[in-house]
């Protein structure tokens, strides 16, 4: 016989849910929450999902387990006033500068407020107290606009195993800030955005680039070239009513025009030339060095920063290939150069991606040709939202248009790069043209390593020898994977990392979203993407082809970090 609960009078079974909360959100209400995500510890810290059970007593819901017979109500009088109450005090507490504000119209506290009812706030407002922190490339934090949920606390330190974030102070002066109050540009922040993935309010942002590419946009004289990242496309249609997972790499593209960007291309092509790189890579070294094994993907620059700050001694397993980003911006660079002398032009490549550790990888001083950098500019998926928005562009109404040639032509093995499991896939693939000695289709070996799960693992035939690969999504399981390689509890070949939760669909400059299922949407979409693509693997990409019989003949070395893999990134 199930479990039932009686929610307002009428009975809700219940199996597996850990929690009060989750079981009202299945029967169709949705409770309030600031400090609740089903990926975080429960923190039970800002009480606004609260209910009453018929003893009178509140309740919160997210820190409840059910129980057979519980009889709970969620909209009483009493809880009306109770949550009126709270909001009432954290706005009391907030910086109200609304509408000027990144998170204006996202906002948690707005939207609360608005459906509450809340039209006046008893308590007066104190004066900004705190610094605001922009010392971020990727970043910026305001304590004054922070309502001490603790959502940003433990992602970076249970998903993502950072931890550079945490409480100080108490009562009236209690705030989030790194160690010592120190900025988050001199502490051991990698960049990954996902603290502000699950900010409710604007405490902590994206520092946006919009200007940035506007100014370039307009400049005469400048060819502004546009790169879009494989997950961009699933995504960002979010922004635009549409349902998440629809492809709307077309309608990308007739936007950009609209802005006025002279080229618009895909970076699926910069991952298709990681593929080739990456394998290479691998190969060499899994048949005639297999003692310098694992190798880690270096498509990740929160990962490499990791690996640079924590865990040095792994930085020679570490893939000497640049990003698809970095690779493709290196290659648009050189493809331009002598037009640009010829025409007395400037090229400014632009990228769309749906990370904001992007932003930090383009700015590294390695990643200059003779102080020019190869990414001029990184936007994420959000902040190509608003300049749509800002432009009245209506996005769901253009009919699609294809992306320009040369560089418009990517392999369905570079789109599946913005899944978790994409990039190993992708390199997998790209082994089956000689070496894989498998009969069963490679969709069908690698089927174990696809999903949202944290740490999946697949296992391959090249040369008669057995291939280990694992592939991982947040930091903190990757930490603990290390810990287990160390200890000799697991041994792996090759190594797929993404900082996110579920690979760059997940990444934080995407819609911001914690549910599952939409990451699965988006997930589903990509591969979607590559089942309609006509050409399955890198190397048989034209474009590619090309590539390697031009541009990267003596020119090969842009591929590749610009110092040896023991120096990378000092």
């Amino acid at each position: 016989m199930k479990k039932k609960i009686f929610i307002n009078n009428q009975p809700v079974s219940f199996d597996k849910e850990k929690n009060v909360l989750d079981v009202v959100r299945r029967a169709g209400i949705e409770l309030p929450t600031f400090c609740y995500h089903s990926e975080l510890s429960i923190y039970g810290a800002c009480r606004m999902c609260v209910v009453e059970n018929d003893r009178g007593q509140i309740l919160t819901s997210c820190s409840t387990p059910p129980k057979d017979g519980m009889k709970i109500f969620t909209n009483t009088p009493r809880l009306q006033k109770y949550r009126r109450m709270i909001l009432e005090l954290l706005l009391s507490n907030h910086c109200g500068d609304c509408t000027i504000c990144e998170k204006n119209g996202t906002c948690k506290l707005q939207e609360l407020a608005l459906k509450l009812g809340l039209k006046k706030i008893r308590f007066e407002k104190p004066e900004a107290k705190f610094e605001i922190d922009d010392s971020s490339i990727s970043l910026v934090r305001n304590p004054n606009k922070c309502i001490i949920c603790g959502d940003c606390v433990r992602m970076c330190e249970e998903i993502q195993g950072i931890g550079v974030l945490g409480f100080a102070y108490r009562g009236a002066q209690i705030k989030v800030t790194p160690s010592f109050d120190r900025k988050l540009a001199e502490v051991a922040c990698v960049n990954c955005g996902q603290c502000a993935s699950v900010c409710p309010t604007g405490a902590i942002v994206i520092k946006s680039h919009v200007d940035e590419a506007w100014e370039a946009i307009n400049q005469p004289d400048t060819r502004v070239v546009v790169q879009i990242a494989p997950a961009v496309r699933v995504a960002l249609g979010e922004e635009f009513g549409l349902p998440p997972g629809e492809i709307v790499t077309g309608k990308i593209a007739a936007a950009l025009k609209k802005l006025g960007v002279d080229e618009v291309y895909d970076t699926s092509v910069g991952a298709d030339l990681t593929v080739i790189e990456e394998t290479k890579e691998f190969l060499d070294k899994f048949l005639n060095h297999p003692d310098s094994l694992p190798l880690f993907t270096s498509c990740c620059p929160a990962w490499v920063r990791l690996v640079e700050q924590k865990f040095p001694e792994l930085q020679e397993n570490v893939s000497t290939c640049r990003s698809p980003q970095q690779m493709f911006g290196a290659v648009i660079k050189e493809h331009y150069k002598k037009r640009d002398a010829a025409e007395n032009k400037k090229t400014i490549m632009i990228s769309i991606m749906p990370c904001t550790a992007k932003k930090y990888e383009a700015n590294r001083e390695e990643y200059r040709n003779n102080g020019v950098k190869d990414v001029d500019i990184v936007l994420t998926t959000q902040e190509l939202a608003r300049m749509f928005k800002e432009a009245g562009i209506a996005f769901e109404e253009l009919e699609p248009e294809s992306l320009d040639m040369p560089f418009g032509l990517a392999s369905g093995a570079g789109v599946i790069f913005g899944a978790s499991g994409g990039v190993a896939e992708a390199v997998i693939r790209r082994c089956s043209t000689e070496k894989i000695s498998n009969s069963n289709p490679i969709h069908e070996i690698f089927q174990p390593a696809q999903g949202l799960d944290n740490v999946k693992e697949a296992c391959i035939t090249v040369d008669d020898k057995k291939v280990h690969i694992a592939v991982v999504n947040g930091l903190s399981s990757v930490q603990k994977l290390i810990k287990q390689i160390k200890s000799g509890e697991r041994k792996y070949d090759f190594i797929e990392v993404m900082a996110c939760p579920g690979g760059c669909i997940g990444g934080a400059g995407q819609p911001v979203s914690m549910n599952g299922d939409m990451k699965y949407s988006r997930t589903k979409g990509i591969y979607k993407a590559d089942s309609i693509s006509q050409i399955k693997k890198s190397e048989e990409n034209p474009v590619i082809i090309s590539l390697y019989n031009g541009i990267l003949s003596k020119n090969r070395h842009i591929l590749h970090h610009p110092k040896t893999k023991k120096s990378l990134g000092e």
